[in-house]
């Protein structure tokens, strides 16, 4: 979007985790790092020196974080770097912050956005870190209930050729979700309208199933299929997040953080995790509302990045170990453990 800009490419660089008493980042600089790491940290230097060419910027560093420090003492000190600063006409600041220092901010779900949900339920488009596939059945004469149908090609969230679909995408980024929402039927009503289709505007609440219905309307056209593609592959990507069962999720994840939030203000983290227990089941015990083992992940990042410093001690070991057999067991008795279990295991 005109603010935010993803670099993909970058997606896997993460602060090393170091345990404790080890020496941090920062004291050991570049030299130290894994050497794997080291390559990331100079590509990104490189990527950064060739934007900030394109741009035409003269940038004034600043870091919070150790690996953000790291990076910033390479880009100061990178000779192509320094030639371009002596040039460029365009001043700007720019802040690293490292991935690690908001963990929260990452598994929480305290977002009221579409696009955050959109890319959060919908399965990844192969091949790319920052766009999903959206299912394109609904747009032709084929009836199916199979979600996976694979011979019809998968839209996607990127339309740069679509002003339409562009503001729409804006609108998901920027509005609360029950504003995008009704921008979504907006701009299906121009467009429907523009092509003469009997469309019939109702006020109130936007429903899925009212989408499905407009969309319904450009399906035998293709001419007005052919004009506002992208648009309609960005209000179908609302639908079916919508209707995703994760989307109902979302709102038990919410309550329960808050929850969290308040017990950890009253009591001490084994409290926390004896009230996580009796909620991690086996796959055989689980209902669709209760939580899978990849939610507790989740859940214990939010748990471990909110409550601050954590006093040891047996208590904390006992609950800890019982959380950690729970979990062990649940992972074991997945039938089919997802990909993400898979590479964790």
């Amino acid at each position: 979007s005109a603010e935010l800009c993803l670099l993909p490419a970058l997606a896997a660089l993460l602060p090393p985790l170091t345990g404790p008493g080890g020496p941090g980042l920062a004291e050991v600089g570049l030299s130290a790092l894994p050497a794997e790491l080291r390559a990331a940290v100079r590509a990104m230097v490189g990527d950064l020196d060739s934007l900030f060419t394109a741009l035409g910027l003269r940038e004034e560093s600043f870091a919070v974080g150790a690996l953000s420090r790291v990076i910033a003492a390479e880009l100061a000190s990178y000779a192509p770097a320094k030639n371009r600063r002596r040039t460029a006409t365009n001043k700007a600041s720019v802040i690293f912050v490292d991935r690690t220092l908001d963990l929260a901010g990452a598994v929480g779900h305290h977002g009221d956005n579409l696009a955050e949900k959109i890319l959060s339920v919908l399965p990844k488009l192969p091949g790319h870190k920052t766009d999903v596939m959206v299912n394109m059945v609904e747009l032709t004469a084929l009836q199916t209930t199979d979600e996976t149908c694979s011979f019809i090609a998968p839209g996607c969230l990127a339309q740069p050729n679509d002003p339409a679909a562009k503001a729409l995408w804006e609108s998901f980024m920027n509005l609360k979700q029950k504003e995008a929402v009704m921008e979504a039927r907006r701009h299906l009503v121009e467009a429907a309208s523009r092509e003469n289709l009997p469309i019939k505007m109702s006020m109130g609440r936007v429903t899925p199933e009212q989408l499905s219905s407009y969309i319904q309307l450009f399906r035998n056209n293709l001419k007005a299929l052919e004009n506002h593609c992208g648009l309609l592959q960005l209000v179908l990507a609302t639908v079916q997040t919508l209707k995703h069962p994760q989307t109902s999720k979302w709102d038990n994840f919410l309550a329960f953080e808050r929850l969290l939030l308040q017990t950890i203000g009253e009591s001490e983290m084994p409290s926390v995790l004896n009230q996580l227990l009796p909620m991690i089941k086996s796959y055989n015990k689980r209902t669709k509302d209760d939580y899978a083992c990849e939610d507790f992940l989740v859940l214990l990042v939010y748990i471990y990045s909110v409550v601050g410093e954590i006093k040891c001690g047996k208590e904390l070991d006992t609950a800890e170990e019982e959380v950690k057999k729970a979990l062990v067991k649940a992972i074991c008795d997945e039938p089919e453990p997802s990909p993400l279990l898979q590479k964790i295991t």
